[in-house]
């Protein structure tokens, strides 16, 4: 199989308005030549997030995202290109054409592929144990005893890990996977790492299958639950993390869920997988649910882009309430607005609804609590607030989660909240909510010192150094054909620059790949393709969206003529340091004088015996041809 071309990816580009695409997934507001808006990969209060139309690309000067049409949708949905760009080009009704690529990228593709595949077809496997396999009746009464029917299997493709390992994997070798493939897909691992010949044992031995599915509907994972009390082994298990899965990045049932959490603007949080089927199950579509691990702030990002508010359903127990807690504190410095269900002791979502209802669940949902009147109300109904103790402790609690809240307006709010219900004034928890943001700002602080970045906040890419000259020509070479040619000549001159100025070699990138500058598809591909500090050098530079110039050849002339009388005085003072070096050798010193003689020789002829990079064109004489200006190797 091969890769998209150059040209129809330029193709889908050029077919996609960056302005309408973004518009379709966050607000935007009208800023003079292009729009803003709040930033959809980190939390901000001042627009910082801008789009240009005139260049068909996004830059973020909070976080330093940017990118074209095709790296908004990866990173705001978390695809990878081929799938992002398939999403555009079926929007745009662009027809994908592939072209032979190279070895090493067709054998990545080839294994992301057959993991797919694998995953895909174990899928079916696994739901037709469920559905006719004499062996799984264990686990078909199960599923009745929970409410679920045949129906509801087939919907979700729920399935069945036969316990006799065998079965499994003489299916495998029949649809032509082998052992590596097992290990990679992670549904199987050696019994010994370290002796690769020492066999395979196979995960998910008798549990229920429940396909776990990225946000386009591809099956990537398994959650296994078990089906026998076995103190030895969790409730649940999940496949590792693959090449196509990882945990941080993926929620169950968001690939169905997501449009409804859009038009609600809210989504359901629930604790199990089998908690949010039953939501679904009861036409409540915007639940979710975490893979059996800690919500993480990778998991509030991803929500931030669909929902403004999450409504937590978790267990009605002391651990229920404790899980709340911890992901309000993840949800919270994303913006999101908190809130809680609060069910019946015992309950949680599944058999709520079994015993009293869809429309009673609905009801519950519809007056869940702001997360700190639970909090606090839940407290009240234990007993902690009957003593200056209990009040002070739950004031302490309250303030550290108030710290936490991302968005100030709705904290001031919640802070005379928490005052009015445990009887404070509002300045003296401000006062004590400031201790808390300085208490964990000097934590974090201290964290980095000690283990580096390794925190998941979002890190501002740098821009790699750019001589104004070099970022100049640059410009020139994205957006004037004639610059481009007449520039892609010059390999001697750029080369000595190169040694002298910094950016040259992102220039040399630029002309090596001659991106069509008529055509913003192909330059924002080709800006697609470099690392994120050249694309910020690149974009800060490229700032005015109303640059242009009337001769592009004349142009790059010009500015390639004081950009070789930069590299003479930069040579020059290296020359004259040089010479005031003790101990010179006579030989070196001959050398150094020659060329000193040399550089002051070219320098008088450009007209420019000073040090000065502005871009006046009158001070270069038009009419010098630019290879007069190279240093002449030969007589």
């Amino acid at each position: 199989m091969g890769q998209i071309s150059k040209e129809t990816i330029e193709q889908v580009l050029a077919a996609t308005d960056i302005v309408d695409l973004i518009s379709s997934y966050i607000p935007l507001k009208r800023a003079g030549s292009g729009y803003k808006a709040n930033c959809p990969f980190h939390h901000e209060k001042t627009p910082s997030f801008n789009i240009s139309p005139q260049k068909q690309f996004y830059h973020c000067f909070g976080c330093g995202k940017s990118g074209n049409a095709i790296g908004f949708v990866m990173d705001h949905e978390g695809l990878v290109f081929i799938d992002a760009l398939k999403k555009l080009a079926g929007k745009a009704g662009v027809h994908l054409e592939e072209e032979p690529d190279d070895p090493r990228a067709r054998a990545m593709k080839r294994s992301r592929g057959k993991l797919m595949d694998l995953h895909r077809e174990a899928a079916a496997f696994f739901y037709e144990r469920v559905k006719s396999d004499p062996l799984c009746q264990h686990a078909r009464d199960y599923l009745k005893s929970r409410g679920f029917g045949r129906e509801m299997a087939e919907r979700w493709e729920v399935g069945w890990m036969p316990d006799n390992s065998q079965i499994f994997l003489d299916w495998a070798k029949q649809r032509k996977y082998n052992g590596r493939d097992l290990v990679a897909s992670g549904l199987a691992a050696l019994r010994d790492e370290n002796r690769p010949g020492s066999g395979l044992y196979v995960r998910f031995r008798d549990r229920l299958m429940f396909p776990i599915r990225n946000e386009v509907g591809d099956v990537i994972a398994f959650s296994g639950r078990q089906l026998k009390d076995d103190p030895r082994s969790g409730k649940y298990i999940n496949s590792p993390e693959t090449e196509i899965f990882k945990k941080s990045n993926v929620l169950f049932a968001l690939d169905r869920a997501k449009k409804a959490i859009l038009k609600e603007k809210a989504v359901i949080l629930c604790e199990g997988q089998i908690d949010a089927i039953a939501c679904h199950e009861a036409g409540v579509e915007n639940a979710i649910a975490p893979l059996g691990t800690a919500f993480t702030g990778q998991h509030a990002r991803i929500l931030k882009r669909y929902a403004t508010t999450a409504v937590l359903c978790f267990d009605a127990d002391p651990a229920g309430v404790k899980a709340s807690e911890r992901a309000f504190k993840e949800l919270t410095p994303e913006g999101l607005t908190v809130k809680v269900v609060e069910l019946p002791p015992g309950e949680d979502p599944d058999t709520f609804i079994k015993s009293q209802g869809a429309d009673a669940f609905r009801a519950m949902v519809a007056k869940a609590r702001e997360f700190f009147d639970f909090k606090i109300g839940m407290g009240r109904v234990n007993g902690r607030l009957e003593t200056a103790e209990g009040r002070a402790e739950m004031a302490r609690e309250c303030t550290e989660l108030l710290a936490a809240m991302g968005d100030h307006a709705a904290r001031d709010q919640q802070i005379n909240v928490v005052a009015n219900l445990l009887g404070l004034t509002s300045s003296t928890l401000r006062e004590e909510i400031g201790k808390a943001i300085r208490r964990v700002s000097a934590q974090a602080k201290r964290l980095v010192n000690r283990q580096g970045d390794g925190h998941q906040e979002v890190k501002k890419p740098e821009a790699v150094p750019l001589h104004r000259m070099v970022g100049y020509l640059c410009q020139l070479a994205l957006t004037s054909a004639p610059a481009q040619h007449f520039l892609g000549e010059q390999f001697e001159t750029l080369h000595e620059a190169k040694a002298w100025l910094e950016g040259v070699s992102l220039l040399e990138k630029i002309l090596a790949a001659a991106p069509d500058p008529g055509s913003s598809a192909a330059v924002n591909s080709f800006l697609a393709g470099l690392k994120p500090g050249e694309q910020m050098a690149l974009h800060l530079e490229m700032g005015n969206a109303d640059f242009s110039v009337q001769d592009g050849m004349q142009a790059a002339g010009h500015a390639l003529g004081m950009m070789s009388a930069v590299v003479l005085q930069k040579r020059d003072a290296a020359v004259k340091a040089a010479l005031k070096e003790p101990g010179i050798s006579v030989e070196r010193m001959r050398g150094l004088l020659e060329e000193a003689k040399e550089i002051a020789g070219l320098l008088r002829w450009t007209g420019r015996s000073v040090y000065d990079d502005e871009l006046a064109q009158e001070t270069i004489k038009a009419e010098h041809k630019w290879r007069d200006w190279k240093k002449k190797t030969s007589p």
